[in-house]
């Protein structure tokens, strides 16, 4: 009796693990293909195709809507039932649902009712790339300049010490022509020997040069000038830099970027119109290229080269290109 008993133990036990191991295998190849039968509403997506479905909080990306857009019910927001395969290891561009390949579809509720729109109208839809650019002029608000004491002599420390007693002038006469909202800083210091150089010879050191250069950075356009002219008069034999930025640009920016984004949208609607048809939808919009911030930039070392007058420094700041650059795609209903 008891051996009859321990057989069917044995027996239920290998029926349990034989069920489950369907079951796993069942799991495992439901993972990759599943059939599914859903009821919904159609939405838009950005993905290629265009269309999902909307279930129980759930989205399923329609892999093959183009099937079944002619049908007269196939619109935004209709109700449908569908059947198909759900396909989870399918990569979509944005991963917006569950890759869903549609093998039959109809419309359901009132969607089922309603008139044959799509024949009567006969309407396409396509999507459009369009670039919109602008360019908005600004007057720069703040101006940077770089000036520098170049000494030169037989030994390192004495060009090192008549460049400080000159740096240290330039840099009392630049305080003061500048005023107290300026930014002035130390921006390099260089001391080398300069060599003769013979042919068949080692080169030989001649003397020794130093350099200091002072950034000065001015929101007081008005004191350029003034700044270079004390600078040189105090002993600034160099000016390398010289440039105007506009430190507070957003609202030429944002100028800039609606007037980019009206051109890309007006191209779309010009586009729509020459097919017969209209813009119903902007997919998608996006700044392309953030260029570099905009400077203008001034031929510099001619303020302090050759300087013997006392006349003041003439200075034109100028003007400043805002770009912007707009991608815009659109899709348009187009009569066939």
């Amino acid at each position: 009796m008891k051996s009859v008993q321990k057989a069917i133990v044995v027996l239920a036990v290998s029926l349990l693990v034989a069920a489950q191991a369907t079951e796993a295998r069942t799991r495992t190849k439901q993972g990759k293909t599943q059939e599914v039968t859903l009821r919904g509403r159609l939405g838009r997506t950005v993905e290629a195709g265009g269309w999902l479905i909307i279930a129980d909080g759930k989205k399923y990306l329609i892999l093959n809507a183009g099937r079944f857009q002619t049908e007269s019910w196939f619109r935004e927001a209709a109700e449908v039932e569908a059947t198909g395969t759900a396909k989870p290891d399918t990569i979509t561009t944005y991963q917006e649902g569950m890759p869903f390949e549609v093998r039959t579809m109809r419309a359901v509720g009132s969607s089922a009712g309603t008139n044959n729109v799509a024949t009567t109208t006969n309407a396409g839809i396509t999507r459009v790339l369009v670039t919109g650019d602008s360019i908005v002029q600004a007057q720069p608000d703040t101006a940077v300049v770089t000036v520098a004491v170049v000494t030169q002599s037989a030994t390192a420390l004495v060009a090192q010490q008549e460049n400080a007693t000159r740096t240290e002038a330039v840099l009392r006469a630049v305080r003061a022509a500048a005023g107290a909202g300026a930014e002035i800083k130390t921006s390099g210091y260089n001391l080398q020997p300069q060599y003769n150089y013979q042919q068949n010879q080692p080169p030989t050191i001649t003397s020794y040069q130093a350099t200091n250069s002072v950034t000065v950075t001015l929101s007081d356009l008005t004191k350029v000038g003034p700044v270079i002219d004390a600078a040189a008069q105090a002993g600034a034999n160099n000016v390398s830099n010289l440039s105007f930025i506009l430190r507070r640009d957003r609202p030429a920016r944002d100028q800039a970027l609606t007037e980019a984004t009206r051109e890309a949208l007006s191209k779309a609607q010009v586009m729509a119109q020459a097919l017969g048809g209209r813009v119903i939808r902007i997919v998608e919009v996006q700044e392309a290229g953030a260029g570099r911030p905009p400077i203008v930039e001034r031929e510099a070392n001619q303020f302090v080269r050759g300087r013997t007058s006392q006349a003041d420094t003439p200075i034109e700041t100028g003007t400043l290109d805002i770009r912007a650059q707009v991608q815009l795609i659109a899709e348009i209903e187009t009569r066939q």
